[in-house]
Formats: C-alpha cells, sequence, structure tokens
C-alpha cells in the first residue's frame, strides 16, 4: 500500500491494515509486524502518513523484542498462545485479540 524506505511498510489484506516497522539498535535490527487496531486505522485515516510514521518510530523506540520492553507491542503480551507452542516465537508476535494485534 505504502512505505518509507528503510522504516516501515504499511500493507493491506482484505480490508485489514498492517504495518511492518523497521528496527535497527545498533548491530541488530529486525522487522516489527503489527495489525492496525481499530483507534490506529481511525488515526491513520486522519493523519495519513505522518501517523505511520509516527507508530513506527514508537515501536522501533520501544523495543518490543526485549523481554523488559514496556512496548504495547511487547513479545510477552502473546505469551499465553506461545506457551501452547513447542517452539520458541518470532519476533513478530500474535496477540490474543488477533495475528498482530496492538
Amino acid at each position: 500500500m505504502d512505505h518509507e524506505p528503510q522504516s516501515w511498510f504499511l500493507l493491506e489484506e482484505e480490508g485489514r491494515l498492517f504495518l511492518d516497522a523497521a528496527c535497527d539498535h545498533g548491530a541488530f535490527g529486525y522487522s516489527w509486524l503489527i495489525e492496525l487496531n481499530a483507534e490506529e486505522q481511525r488515526q491513520f485515516t486522519e493523519q495519513s502518513r505522518a501517523y505511520i510514521g509516527w507508530l513506527a518510530q514508537d515501536i522501533h523506540n520501544g523495543v518490543p523484542i526485549l523481554e523488559a520492553s514496556q512496548s504495547p507491542t511487547k513479545v510477552a503480551t502473546a505469551a499465553p498462545i506461545w506457551a501452547s507452542r513447542s517452539a520458541r516465537p518470532s519476533s513478530a508476535g500474535e496477540r490474543p485479540d488477533g495475528p498482530q494485534a496492538r
């Protein structure tokens, strides 16, 4: 749908919006995928790319991959789902209210 090079991709599938934020912390980089919830979609409708840029930066700053992170996209929010699986989760975890809910 849209992107900002080396920062984020905004994807759409069947009316659902997904943000793939690039996170880079020194020599370590990863991608963090979330599905935009209703409030985030409303903000996107009102503010367009500016909001998506802000949200991607907020995800990056929250370092959601760290266990000690207080980010709303923190890996631990998916712990109940992952606990039922035998393998350790990837960095783009699932949330209780959907595949990548915040």
